[in-house]
Order: structure tokens, then sequence, then C-alpha cells
């Protein structure tokens, strides 16, 4: 997976057309045409063996061995069966991209698809498709699609995973006069994945939106490292198809979910992108997004004409969990000299219906400069007093008066038309219904919500659980799974959970009936009693019938004799219904009652395509956990950890009801933080469940828990690299920490920043930089450990805080060929050899990932610098052009022919 060749897809100066012909239906033909008619300027050929001298007037030739030249990118249409080996003929040729056309049909198909691939691996050719619609670069004049449409040139790059809906997208486009910088539709790519692609147009393009359409994602891990990078740089919106079961390709289950399309929900926020429904939604977005200023809340204000219209507007956007302002008294006295005395004084604003264009103007003003609202939706139906255009119009020369985004919904179709029109040509956002307006409205806020959970700075709060601890727990995992045995017991889970600093209601494990009398005269008062066996030690085992979790379990035993005679009983009723499960004993615990507790569940499952996530939601035995089950993609921090609480009802009671809120709801985050980083150090734990956990006054409690054991799963987002810690000595024999940056860093980097000298600013930023910004410190503490690396060597003060002196970092591309450093020490603790250490510990870090040259930009007066990159063994050459020196070190070996090419280019 890599950018490697790509730019030979999107700017190739030369193209062969394979399976060409002018038959009226032939596949090879329209791409000729297509190239023909939008103008592409570079050498064009085609290959049929029936001996054309020419195709639409391109030359031709039988064979591919009998071109004259190797063209950057091969089209091939030819017939299946010829497909593979024209792939690896022309890869043996030297060409660098082939785009595959010609589909596969039935049960071969996969075959067909082995077999393209393997070509292309033996001959080091990038192969997208087959099955694609191709590829269109109105800038480059390239329309090498079957398409029947050109498209305009634009600021949109368009990358999809279906042919067809490719055509309808370009369609949809041109209808509304929006143009593209890239448009490509994969197919079923076998080699050039859509992540590759995304990564090429957040480097090399002048884009400044994404559109994805997505049926499948073959590489999870990958796929999240691309999106998250561009999201940073640009809009990315995305469609995914298959939100039911029914409309999946390869329907898969996530265990102790009803449906995964939560997860791609997720996963799409955590990438910073937004998602819609279908292509009008797309684009409805896509014009929102572009056209409205940065909202700071999900608080809608609604001024109509009407009270019915706006009650539209209010269902849609309660549904999709905005809110409805609440107006501050001194707006309502402003509006009371505006409207009708009889008005409602609230939120829809109904201005009558005999409002005229100017109180439209007036309601609307006094509303957007309301500190409790976030937006204005102006919801219209015509009047003769109020004519669609006349108050368009209206809106139109007065909207520099309004302090928010306002928004507009003309209903209607004959008069409303002109009204749209005025709109759009005003650049203010409108829409056919108060519901698409609505929509629109969240778009917009869920973008927000998705940049700041893309860009966060949480505080500086961390949990350190005791190492030995840990490592007791993975190691107890590491048995059992060496056993063969793919569960834990109740007990190893509870002592895994222990380890992690999760409280377990007080347990013990009788191995008889009589054991388990015996020991229930431990504690007073009743007792409830669960039976130890292989089946019910399995997470998520009552699948789609919560209401059965109860099963296996005795509660509100009084007596050593019931409980002997409950342990006889649930032993039994196993060796009746589950013969072949293994019994470990019993599980007996003093009843605890949720009835002064709010009772939640949570733990880990795992996708098939993101692999590890983290689930939570109402508990308890007898509610259907299933309604309420939210995920969020580890690892998580405390500020994702509550936005994933929030999501939950058992989050909004606690709001609504709690009288320890916050309190409350720390301690949630807490344990999910914990179970975040028990996630990330056990990658074989399949799945974990707590059901229930109390919170109550007195804390918080695990009372049931199941945990099984699968293959090692790894994370979609990188998780904290903490093998990467070490502690080093300076020459002052001070003793520092090296380790990777984190986004708890932020208001310990905020300080060190402060204590910098200009000259140390200047060497590394090249320009003053007094302050950094929110942003800044988003960008360079919550960072992609994928693509990019900083350590921070930091120091304990007396106070026990923790003092940051010095920070390196590198940006990776996406091929891991050449990296970018920087450094920053503190100026008082220059001369101490942090620099060196701090480089050093860079370089065996990129050395280990396999990056073949590490590169750097040094300001010619930055002697130290330079010093130490002699020291290191940099090759220092000045640059005439920037005025700086360029410092390259070599770290790897390059292992191909394409990666030493790139070495010595920017682009292949």
């Amino acid at each position: 997976m890599s950018t490697r060749f790509l730019r030979y897809f999107f700017e190739p100066q030369s193209i062969v057309v394979v399976g060409a012909s002018e038959r009226e239906m032939s596949l090879g033909g329209q791409v000729v045409n297509n190239l023909l008619e939008g103008g592409f300027a570079g050498d064009i050929a085609t290959v049929n063996p029936k001996g054309y001298a020419q195709v639409y007037g391109v030359p031709c030739c039988r064979r591919i061995e009998e071109l004259e030249f190797v063209p950057d990118l091969a089209i091939v249409c030819a017939p299946a069966r010829a497909t593979p080996d024209a792939v690896e003929r022309l890869g043996g040729m030297g060409v660098r991209a082939c785009m595959v056309m010609t589909a596969g049909q039935g049960q071969a198909r996969q075959a067909y698809h082995d077999r393209i691939l393997k070509a292309a691996q033996q001959s080091s050719i990038r192969v997208m498709g087959p099955e694609g619609m191709g590829i269109l670069v109105p800038g480059h004049k390239l329309n090498a699609s079957y398409t029947s449409q050109n498209v305009k040139v634009g600021k949109v790059a368009y990358i999809g995973q279906s042919g067809m809906l490719g055509n309808a997208i370009i369609d949809w486009a041109n209808g509304r006069g929006i143009g593209f910088s890239h448009l490509v539709t994969l197919g079923d790519s076998v080699d050039v994945q859509l992540a590759d692609v995304v990564d090429y147009i957040n480097r090399y393009s002048s884009a400044q939106s994404i559109l994805l359409h997505l049926e499948h994602i073959p590489d999870s891990r990958h796929f999240m490292t691309a999106v998250r990078e561009a999201s940073r740089n640009k809009l990315v919106l995305a469609i995914k198809s298959g939100r039911t079961p029914q409309a999946q390709l390869t329907p898969q289950a996530t265990p102790g979910l009803m449906s995964r399309d939560p997860v791609y929900d997720m996963a799409f926020s955590r990438a910073g992108m937004v998602r819609v429904d279908n292509s009008e939604e797309l684009f409805d977005a896509l014009e929102t997004l572009n056209r409205m200023r940065p909202v700071r809340g999900d608080r809608l204000a609604i001024v109509s004409n009407g009270l019915g219209p706006s009650m539209l507007a209010v269902d849609r956007l309660i549904y999709q969990r905005g809110q409805l302002a609440t107006l501050e008294e001194e707006t309502l006295e402003v509006l009371d000299d505006l409207l009708p005395a009889a008005w409602r004084r609230n939120n829809p604003v109904d201005i009558g219906g005999d409002a005229t264009p100017q109180r439209f103007v007036d309601v609307v003003t006094a509303v957007s400069q309301d500190p409790q609202v976030d937006a204005v939706l102006v919801v219209h139906a015509p009047t003769r007093l109020a004519p669609s255009k006349s108050t368009a119009l209206a809106l139109i020369a007065n909207k520099r008066q309004f302090r928010r985004n306002v928004l507009t919904s003309w209903m209607g179709l004959d008069q409303a038309l002109s009204a749209r029109h005025e709109c759009n040509m005003a650049a203010i956002p409108t829409y056919l219904s108060p519901e698409k307006a609505v929509q629109a409205f969240m778009h917009m806020v869920n973008y927000q919500r998705n940049q700041a959970l893309l860009q966060e700075t949480p505080p500086s709060l961390i949990f350190e659980t005791e190492h030995e601890k840990r490592q007791a727990a993975m190691a107890l995992v590491d048995e059992v799974d060496a056993q063969g045995r793919q569960y834990l017991t109740h007990h190893e889970t509870h002592q895994v959970l222990t380890a992690y600093g999760i409280t377990v209601a007080p347990t013990l494990y009788p191995t008889s009936p009589q054991e388990a009398a015996e020991m229930s005269k431990t504690w007073k008062g009743l007792k409830a009693l669960k039976i130890n066996h292989s089946v019910n030690c399995q997470p998520f085992n009552y699948r789609k019938h919560p209401h059965k979790l109860s099963a296996g379990l005795l509660q509100d035993l009084d007596s050593p004799e019931s409980i002997s005679a409950g342990a006889i009983k649930l032993r039994d009723k196993v060796l009746e219904k589950f013969p072949e499960s293994q019994i470990h004993g019993f599980v007996l615990q003093p009843m605890q009652r949720g009835k002064h507790s709010m009772q939640v569940n949570l733990g880990i499952s795992r996708d098939p395509v993101f692999g590890p996530v983290i689930l939570f939601g109402i508990g308890g035995y007898k509610v259907n956990i299933l309604q309420d089950r939210q995920v969020a993609m580890p690892p998580l921090n405390m500020p994702l950890a509550r936005e994933l609480i929030m999501r939950s009802q058992a989050g909004q009671w606690i709001q609504e009801h709690s009288q320890q809120e916050t309190q409350d709801i720390d301690q949630l985050c807490e344990i999910l933080v914990r179970l975040s980083q028990l996630c990330s150090d056990m990658p074989k734990i399949k799945g974990l469940e707590i059901n229930p956990l109390l919170l109550n006054r007195d804390g918080i409690m695990a009372v049931d828990v199941q945990c099984n054991l699968g293959e090692a799963a790894y994370h979609a987002i990188m998780p904290y690299p903490e093998d990467l810690r070490e502690t080093v000595t300076l020459k002052d024999g001070r003793a520092v920490e090296l380790r990777p940056i984190r986004g708890e860093d932020a208001p310990a980097l905020l300080k060190f920043h402060s204590r910098l000298s200009e000259d140390s600013i200047r060497f590394r930023y090249f320009h003053n930089k007094a302050d950094l910004s929110k942003r800044d410190l988003s960008l360079l503490t919550q960072i992609n450990y994928d693509r990019q690396m900083a350590f921070v060597a930091e120091a304990l003060l007396p106070t026990g805080e923790r003092d940051i002196l010095g920070v390196s970092r590198v940006w990776t591309d996406p091929d891991n060929i050449r990296t970018e450093f920087s450094i920053l020490i503190r100026d008082d603790l220059q001369g101490l050899g942090l620099g060196r250490l701090l480089m050093q510990k860079l370089i065996r870090y990129c050395q280990s990932v396999g990056t073949l040259e590490m590169m750097g930009k040094i300001m010619v007066e930055n002697h130290p610098m330079r010093g130490l990159m002699k020291y290191l063994g940099f090759n220092c050459r000045y640059n005439m052009e920037e005025q700086v020196i360029d410092a390259t070190l070599p770290l790897n070996e390059p292992s191909s022919e394409w990666q030493r090419h790139r070495l010595s280019s920017a682009l292949d």
C-alpha cells in the first residue's frame, strides 16, 4: 500500500489502450474517444491483435511489444482471458501504471483478480481495477474513462469504488455546476486501494474537498491513517453503502452489536470525516460546508411565517441530536417590539402570516445576535405580503447584519425557484425543505465535532497502572492462550480487571456445592450464585436474546442450605443443556442491589474490519442492553471516553438525575480509559464484557464479567507506543526520560514554548512564532503515530509536575521513503548533550521502522545544529535556491528499484 507510481495514473504524458476497436460497443473504443474529445495532449497508442492500422485515428499495433514508446499509463480493455497476460507483458516492458477496466465474470471472478495481482507483483507494475469506470483529471485534460460526459475543472476530488455510481456522480455534479480536480472509481481494485489515492490527493493535489464512496475497506489501519491525515488539510465527506446487513456485500457481525454500522460511524468520526446517506445529501453537505462559516455549537433558531413548517424542522433537529436554541430575555424583549402581541415568545419564532420581507429581516437580525444561538434557519411559505423572491432579496441585501450563519428553505415550487436562485447567487445556503436545511446544519455541527475528535488537546490527566500488575495480567492471558483455552474463567477475568485498577465485587470461587455453602458464611445477608462453565464464560453469548442474561444465575439466597441446593440445581442444568461445557466451579457474591445504583455495561469487542472497539451503554440483567450500546475506537483518553458516555442513554440519565454528575462521569471515563489500555496491552483479547457495572455514591464496581481470546488483532488507530520510553543521563548527571509525545502534553508544550528564545523559535520554524494556537498544539501533540513521531525529553520537578526540556520529531511520507526531522531544545539546557540524545533517538526509531532516509533544512546561521549534523554523520549541502543547509542521512538500504528511483525524485 503506497503512492508508488500513482502520478502516472493522474498525470500521464503518454497512454496506450489495449483492446480498443471501432466496434459500436467497444469499451476500449469509448475510452479512446473520451481521451481525444477531452483534449489529452500526450501520445496515444492502441493495441489490438486483429491488426487494425488505427482506431479513431490513433495508431494501432498487433502486440504490446510492437509499441514505439513505453507509455506512462496503460488502459486494458481486452477480454478477461487475455488481461492478466497483458498486465504482465506491460510491466515487463517498463510500464508503471495499468488501469484494468475489464470485469471478471461469475465464479471465476476471484481467480481472475488473483491472476491480475500475481502478474502485477511479478513485474512491479501498479494496477487499478478491475471493474472501475476510469479516471478524469480535467485540469490535465485527461478523460481516461468510459463515461458519456466530461466534467468541469474544480476543487473537489471524488474517489469511489463503484463505476456505475461514478457515472451518476458526474451527472449530479454537472447538474449543480460542481467541478472536479480528480474523479476516479477503483472498482474492485486488486492493488491500488482507496487509501493510496487519498494519500496521493492529500499530498499532491490542490483539491479543497475529498468525496469518498465506500463499499468495503480492505485495510482499516491504512484507511484510517490516510483519511486522518487528509482530514487535517481538506474537507472529507463519505458515503458508505451497506448500512443494513441485507445491503452488505459480505455480511459479518460484530459481537455485542445489533449492527456493524455504528462502528463505521465512529471510525469516520475519529477520522474527522462527515458521513452522508446518499448522493444528493453529499452535494448538499459539500455546498453547506464550503459556504458556511464554522459554527460554535448545535443550537439552532428557526424563524418562520407559520408554525407548521417550522415544526418539520424541529422534528428533524431533535432526531439528529441537535438543540433548539433557548433565546435570552433580552432577545425576547426586542422581538416583543417587532411581532404581534400574541406571539409565542419562544423558538421557533413564528412571525405570523402577515409578515413582510422587512419583518423577516428585522427578526433574523435580532435572533442572530443572541449569544445562545449558533445558526438561524429561515423557513418561508409564500404569501401576498411576503412573496418568495422579494423576501429573499431583502435578506440578501441585509446579510451583513446577521451575526450567525443563516440557512434558508423556500417552500413551494413556482415562486420558490426564483428565491432559491437569488440565494444561490448570493452564496446563502438554500434547501428544498426545512428537513434538508436542518440536515445541512447538522452536517456542519458534526464536521466541527469530528474535527474536535481528530484534533483535541485533552487535559493533563494520565492513569499509570502499576507495571508489575500489568505484566502479571498479560502473563496470565498468555498462559491461558498457550493451554489452547479460548476464554478466561470468571476468576481469571477478575484478576485481569483488578490489575488494571477496575474494582470487581467481592467474590469467592467455590469448587463444589458443599464448599459454596461453607464459603457463604463469610458474608451476612443475601447472596448470589452463578455457575462458572465454559459457555457462560463467553462474552456477548446471549446473541439476540439479552433478556436471557440471568440464565445460570440464582439470586437472593439466604442460607448455606439454599446455596448448596442452588449449586446442585445449576450444575445439573448445565450438565443437561450443555453436556460438553467444562465446569470451573461457582461464583459466589453478596447480593449487589442495583436499586440505588446506576447499572451500565461496557466491554471490548472485535469488528471484522476495524478490529478492537470499546462498547458502553445501559446495563443490568432485565434490560435490552443492545438497544443502547454505543461504540468507540481505542485508544481512548478522558475526553473521548466522555464523548462515548454522553452519546448513550446512560450518560443522559446521569446528566439529568445524578446529584454528583461530574464525579460519576469522571469515574466512568477512567474505567473506559483503563479498559482501552488493557485492550492495547493484550491484543489476543477478542471480547470482554462487564455487565452490570454498578455506579453509586460509594464508587464503581463490576459484578459480572466474561472474557474470551482469539488471534492477536491490532487497533485501526495506532495506540500510544509505550515501548519507546527510555531514560537517559545528561552531561550534568541529570536523569531525563525520552518518550513519544501524547495529547495530554499540550499544556506542558505550551509552557515549554514560552521559555524559548526568539532565535530558538526562528531556527525551528524559520519565522517568529511567539505563541502556539490551540490548533498548533493539537497538530503538535495529537499526532498520527503511523506517519509521525515526536519524542519529548522530560524531567520530574519537585512538585511532581513533569517539565518538557526538548522535543524532536519526524514527518514521514506515506511510502516510508523519506522523513523530515526537526528539533527544539530549551535555551538553558543547550550544551548538555540533550540535542544529540534526542536526534539519536529519532534515528534509531526511523531505522527500526524501515525508513530509507532522514532529511532536514537548517538555517545557515544555526551553527550549533550544523555541528550536531556533522557529528551524527549527516551529509550537509548549501541549497542556493532556498538559502538553507539541506542535511540528509541514509538510514536503510533501498530494497527495490522504485525505492532508489524515489530517493532521487519527488513524486514517483
